[in-house]
């Protein structure tokens, strides 16, 4: 049985249309309704609505990401039984629609974290960057952060200190990528991020994972009711940034969100690029860990330095070995009734690409070529 062949959209405003995607050859869509702001409930109007435009065009929309988690369910503060109420709803219209692997993320205030959108490559592809340094200089000399140069160590304070040369246009422009939101939704601003710093610092890494747990259980009779799997995105990247803890980082971390809520509901979204940022991290031990949990796969790969930057490389050249884990992924896909629904996460801009506006990460040639490649590599770890 082969693994479920995934493509991410963003909707009708998504440059990279339904039919590039039938084009590419997937099958399946992972979408989300973000025009609708978080903590709102997603009605069964607006799901049907997406669900129709996926169909019409011949295709299965096969998981959401994401059902997003409301701040203040992340910092259990006195308005979080609201967003609780109206996240169980979403789950309960979810599932009236026929929708039922949910993912998700337990990161504060931001999502994924860049410092550069458009790292050039030696054949001319553009790639998703993370500099320490950049993110040193941002956070010390643009958002000034009270003791923020104690996270950082001597080699990236002197690298931050040395962009104290950088334009205004490039200030402006490290600040807008670093504040950015998920696509189709608002960013942050420096002001609310400070805030937002402060207010976490008082809850601290275990006061979030407490307040983790307090979500899954809060959501788990609607969940094994609906028959709904939840699935959580890793950290990215996975360690703490700009003060905020992070706690999807490594095995520990997932090992311990798993047994917190012990259900079934209670999954992993085994992102290999995420989880592959940190050298900490061994891809192939933390999948056997949770591999029991994961109910959706991204992949992806980085290519690292000695000081801990990386860029987005090619699906099949980083640093993950992308041949051994998905000798895994096929091992456990094997014991399944139902395929795991895997997506090429990201991707280059290249070809023709590179004169379009798309969104970071999700141009189209980059994840076709990412999908053509490892559907290659499963078909032939399968011997097909």
């Amino acid at each position: 049985m082969k693994l479920e062949q995934t493509w991410r959209w963003y909707g009708p405003d998504d440059t990279v249309t339904l039919q590039d995607i039938k084009q590419a050859g997937a099958t399946g869509i992972v979408s989300a309704l973000h025009h609708v702001p978080h903590g709102a409930v997603w009605t069964v109007d607006e799901i049907q609505k997406r669900k129709k435009q996926i169909e019409d065009a011949g295709l299965t929309w096969s998981v959401v990401e994401s059902v997003p988690v409301h701040e203040a369910i992340k910092t259990r503060n006195a308005d979080a039984e609201k967003y609780l109420d109206n996240y169980r709803q979403s789950l309960k219209n979810l599932s009236a629609c026929g929708l039922k692997t949910v993912c998700y993320n337990f990161m504060p205030v931001l999502d994924w974290t860049r410092t550069q959108l458009d790292l050039e490559m030696p054949n001319g592809a553009k790639a998703l960057y993370f500099n320490w340094a950049d993110l040193a200089y941002f956070d010390i000399y643009i958002l000034k952060r009270e003791n923020a140069a104690a996270d950082y160590s001597e080699d990236i304070l002197n690298a931050a200190a040395r962009k104290e040369t950088i334009t205004e246009t490039e200030k402006a422009t490290l600040q807008e990528i670093i504040l950015m939101g998920v696509p189709g939704e608002d960013s942050t601003t420096l002001e609310s991020l400070t805030q937002s710093i402060i207010t976490y610092q008082s809850i601290g890494f275990d006061g979030l994972r407490e307040n983790l747990l307090y979500f899954l259980t809060s959501i788990a009779d609607v969940c094994k009711e609906e028959s709904i799997n939840m699935t959580i995105h890793p950290d990215d990247p996975p360690y703490p940034i700009l003060g905020l803890p992070r706690i999807a980082s490594n095995k520990a971390d997932l090992e311990f969100i798993i047994n917190g809520v012990n259900e079934a509901f209670n999954g992993i979204c085994f992102c290999t690029g995420s989880l592959g940022a940190g050298s900490h991290n061994n891809i192939n031990e933390i999948f056997e860990a949770v591999k029991h949990r994961v109910n959706f796969i991204h992949l992806r790969n980085v290519k690292k330095d000695t000081q801990g930057n990386f860029f987005e490389a090619d699906h099949l050249d980083g640093d993950v070995n992308m041949y051994g884990i998905m000798k895994a992924i096929i091992e456990e896909n094997n014991k399944r009734t139902n395929p795991i629904p895997f997506r090429p996460d990201h991707g280059h801009q290249m070809l023709d690409d590179l004169h379009k506006t798309t969104h970071p990460g999700y141009s189209a040639i980059g994840r076709l070529r990412g999908l053509a490649e490892l559907r290659g590599l499963e078909l032939g770890i399968m011997g097909q």
